[in-house]
Order: C-alpha cells, then sequence, then structure tokens
C-alpha cells in the first residue's frame, strides 16, 4: 500500500546505525520497506522506509532526497563490496601498526566521500598513524569512531541472564549510565567504563 506523507513521519534505518532517522514532510509516494536516499549529518545515506507515524517528537529530521533507483541500489551493492575490501585493509594495518583494538565494520556513505570504522577496544587507542595509512591507501576521508561492549551486544543480539532476548537488541534504542549502585548490586567489576 502507497501512503503520500504529507502530515505524517517515515521511519528509516539506515544500515549498523544505532537510530533510525525520522523524515517529516516528504513529498514522496512512499511504502513499507522502499529504499530512499537520506541526507544525514554524515552525508548521503542509502536507506529503507520501516514504519510510517503521526509523532512529531523525534530527536533527528533528516531530508529524503529521492526514492532509490536501479543504479543507487547498484552503487550500494558496489559499496558494500568496497566496504569489505576496506575493512580487510584496516585490519591488516591493525596488525603491522600492532594496535589493541577490534574493527567491527566500515561503512561507506552512499557518495564514497566518506569511510567509517568502528572499533572496540578496552582502553584509549592512538590510531593517527592507521587513519593517515588508511586515507592513503583507500583515497577518502576516514573516521574512526570507539563504541562501547554495550553497542556491540546490540548488534549481535543473544539471551540476558533472565532467559530472553537482550533488551538493547529488541527495544531499547539508547543506553543510560550505569551508576556505581547499580554495578554493585549485580556483582559488576566497579571501573569507570
Amino acid at each position: 500500500c502507497l501512503f503520500l506523507i504529507d502530515l505524517f513521519c517515515a521511519k528509516i534505518q539506515i544500515k549498523n546505525e544505532p537510530s533510525k532517522y525520522f523524515v517529516w514532510k516528504v513529498h514522496f509516494n512512499l511504502k513499507i520497506n522502499l529504499t530512499v536516499i537520506v541526507n544525514t549529518d554524515r552525508g548521503l545515506q542509502f536507506g529503507t522506509v520501516t514504519e510510517f507515524s503521526e509523532d512529531e517528537n523525534f530527536d533527528k529530521y533528516e531530508d529524503v532526497i529521492r526514492i532509490a533507483s536501479k543504479k543507487d541500489y547498484l552503487q550500494h551493492l558496489k559499496n558494500q563490496e568496497d566496504e569489505k575490501k576496506a575493512l580487510d585493509k584496516c585490519k591488516e594495518l591493525i596488525v603491522k601498526n600492532d594496535l589493541n583494538m577490534t574493527v567491527i565494520d566500515a561503512n561507506y556513505n552512499f557518495d564514497k566521500s566518506q569511510l567509517l570504522f568502528r572499533f572496540v577496544s578496552d582502553e584509549r587507542v592512538d590510531f593517527r598513524q592507521l587513519a593517515k595509512e588508511l586515507g592513503a591507501k583507500l583515497r577518502t576521508r576516514i573516521e574512526l569512531r570507539q563504541i562501547g561492549v554495550r553497542d556491540k551486544a546490540k548488534e549481535i543480539g543473544g539471551l540476558g541472564p533472565c532467559g530472553r532476548f537482550l533488551c538493547c537488541n529488541t527495544f531499547l534504542t539508547s543506553f543510560d549510565t550505569v551508576s556505581i549502585s547499580m554495578a554493585k548490586n549485580q556483582g559488576l567489576a566497579l571501573n569507570p567504563t
């Protein structure tokens, strides 16, 4: 079923983004599972419409540039292939530079003007040399972002100690801070991370 969205918000999922983007008053015929090109703070992104809502209280408002064409979809597939190659190159350089980090994924924005690597590490990592080498090899703007283990658990999913699927994977959209008293109650190690 098609909707002419004029007074509604469309919820758009962008690959590996922690939150969904909400687009207000777009003037396209949109439907669920339709792919679109969205202008975000990271540049153009390829996304999928997941639902519609009348609620106006959203944190992020992004513009739908256009409904994705076949050419856009082929570009998206090519970007995914290039992301795999970039991920392999990044892992190779991490080993070469002997950095204590585990790279999770690589994400090009739609026009390939920027490449984002997300990684997990137990400590602060000086990745300036890695960013320079990646920029020289891949010839694009490189951004490296450290994510926490809770963010990684949200992506992977799994079962919690209660026997149910992890809350962060099913319905939580953001994480609250863990206080010292919460850590004590759960018998966790008392450290800032």
